[in-house]
């Protein structure tokens, strides 16, 4: 079992790097790194081509591979780079994630299928960024992206997958602008229950 903490993205709605706010007095990507250190015999950051520099060195990465947009390259990169491995993603633009979280979708694997995923309750559209991708969604993933399609989601809802709900929609959270990252960081802060 792997991690990946998928910090590759743009963050143009943000207006900085996700994987660089603090939420939990360290970058966001820093702390999801050191959760899944817990559980994941290795951890690796997954970055775009240019940001390695800014990686601390005690930090593995893995570099996108691929030539598309999106966290599936990410994904497709980590597929490709260690084929044997079992993938426990999760994006750095969800701040509510909890060792509890993790846990949980460590105990729901199913192995058998492509990927386990959260969903929100009452939904079956799958959380691909928080999600177990298993060594066999490598070859149709890479299919579906040949078809110039990228959206991680949209591969899983059209494949054999397992979904979970979390104990709290709000551990799904995704903060992707700055009035997302004020409304966490003020939950956080002010230690509201999720």
């Amino acid at each position: 079992m792997y991690g990946l903490v998928l910090s590759g993205g743009q963050s143009s709605r943000m207006g900085q790097d996700k994987g660089l706010l603090r939420y939990h007095g360290q970058s966001q990507r820093e702390y999801l790194y050191q959760l899944l250190q817990g559980m994941c015999s290795r951890v690796f950051l997954s970055l775009r081509p240019g940001q390695e520099a800014e990686v601390p060195p005690h930090l593995n990465y893995l570099l996108d591979s691929h030539e598309l947009r999106g966290p599936l390259n990410g994904i497709l990169s980590a597929l490709l780079q260690h084929p044997q491995a079992t993938w426990l993603v999760v994006a750095c633009d969800l701040p509510l994630v909890q060792k509890q979280t993790l846990q949980k979708l460590l105990q729901e694997r199913d192995p058998q299928k492509i990927a386990t995923a959260y969903a929100l309750t009452g939904s079956d559209l799958p959380e691909p960024l928080l999600a177990l991708w298993e060594p066999a969604a490598y070859a149709p993933a890479l299919a579906f992206s040949q078809t110039g399609k990228t959206c991680p989601r949209k591969f899983l809802l059209q494949s054999d997958i397992k979904l979970i709900h979390p104990a709290q929609d709000e551990e799904l959270y995704n903060a992707n602008n700055p009035e997302d990252f004020a409304y966490i960081t003020q939950k956080l802060h002010h230690g509201q229950p999720l």
